[in-house]
C-alpha cells in the first residue's frame, strides 16, 4: 500500500485569524481532523501516522491551534480569544477545505472542543474520538503522585526550551516502554524552530476558561463515539477514560497497552486499524 505524502502547510484565514493547515491524502475520502492537545502544534500528530491513516483511504487534516506553531499568536499571558473560539476554529477549518461532515479526533484539554462539537453542532461531525481526556468529574483520580512537570524554561534560551518540552513529554509518558527521547527531542525542536511565538505556546491556552455546550452533556452525543487511552497515562489515569466511553451512549473504549498521555509509534498498530473501522462510513 502506497503512503500518500503530505499536501503541504497552507496558512488560511478562518475566523479572523490565520491557521496553517496540512492535509493528506484524497479529498473524496472521508475527512479526519486532528485537533491537538493544549499547547501543541499540529506536528504532535505525527505526519508518518497521518498517512497511515491516508493510505487507508481517509483524508487527513492536521492544523496549529492559535498560539502554536505557524499559526497566529497572541502576547504571552494575553490570549485574546476564548475556548469557543478554539472550537469554531475546527469547524473553519472544516469550511475552509469544503468539508461538510468530518471525523473529528480530540486529544487532551480538547477533548472538550469534541463535546461542544457534539452536543452543539451535530450535523458537523461524523463520528468523534476522545484520545487521552476525560469527563472533569469530581470524583476520578487525580494525576500520580510520580508525575513530575519541570519548571518553565528561560524561554530565550531555545535549547532550555527544547529541553523543557523533552522533559515534560517524558514525564506524561508516564513510565511508558514506547518513550523514545530522541524522536521527541527531534520533534520538539522542529516544534520549537517552527513556532511563531513559542512563549505564548506555553502558556496562553492555560489562560482561557473551558466553555460548556448550551445544549447539553456527554450523555447527548449521537454521534458514534471511540474513547482512547493509555493505560500508562500519568495525568489523567485509566478511569477516566473508562469514565468517558460510560458517559457517552454507545461509546467504546480502546485501551493502548504501554501508552501514557500520547500516542508512540508502537500503539499505531492498534490505533491505525481501529480509527480507519470507526470512520467507515459517513462525513464528506
Amino acid at each position: 500500500m502506497t503512503s500518500p505524502r503530505s499536501h503541504g502547510e497552507h496558512l488560511l484565514g478562518i475566523n479572523g485569524v490565520e491557521l496553517c493547515t496540512e492535509t493528506f491524502g484524497d479529498r473524496a475520502d472521508p475527512a479526519i481532523v486532528l485537533v491537538a492537545g493544549a499547547a501543541a502544534s499540529m506536528l504532535w500528530w505525527d505526519a508518518d501516522l497521518c498517512e497511515q491513516l491516508a493510505a487507508h483511504g481517509r483524508f487527513v487534516v492536521r492544523y496549529d491551534h492559535r498560539d502554536t506553531g505557524r499559526s497566529t499568536c497572541c502576547p504571552p499571558g494575553r490570549p485574546s480569544y476564548t475556548y469557543t473560539d478554539l472550537v469554531l476554529d475546527v469547524l473553519g477549518v472544516q469550511d475552509a477545505l469544503g468539508i461538510g461532515s468530518a471525523h473529528v479526533v480530540c486529544q487532551s484539554m480538547f477533548g472538550g472542543a469534541g463535546l461542544v462539537l457534539g452536543v452543539d453542532h451535530p450535523d458537523r461531525v461524523a463520528s468523534l474520538t476522545f484520545v487521552s481526556t476525560s469527563t472533569g468529574a469530581d470524583d476520578l483520580p487525580p494525576p500520580s503522585s510520580d508525575l513530575a512537570v519541570p519548571a518553565e524554561p528561560d524561554v530565550s534560551d531555545a535549547a532550555a526550551v527544547v529541553d523543557y518540552v523533552v522533559a515534560g513529554a517524558r514525564a506524561y509518558a508516564g513510565g511508558s516502554p514506547y518513550f523514545d527521547e530522541t524522536a521527541v527531542r527531534a520533534l520538539a525542536a522542529h516544534d520549537v524552530a517552527r513556532a511563531r511565538n513559542y512563549a505564548s505556546t506555553l502558556v496562553n491556552h492555560f489562560a482561557i476558561e473551558h466553555d460548556r455546550p448550551t445544549r447539553g452533556g456527554f450523555g447527548d452525543i449521537v454521534a458514534p463515539t471511540l474513547v482512547v487511552h493509555g493505560d500508562h497515562d500519568p495525568l489523567l489515569p485509566l478511569p477516566h477514560g473508562e469514565a468517558l466511553r460510560d458517559a457517552i451512549p454507545g461509546a467504546q473504549l480502546l485501551v493502548l497497552k504501554g501508552a501514557g498521555h500520547d500516542l508512540p509509534r508502537p500503539v499505531w498498530d492498534d490505533l491505525v486499524p481501529a480509527l480507519v473501522r470507526h470512520t467507515q462510513e459517513g462525513g464528506s
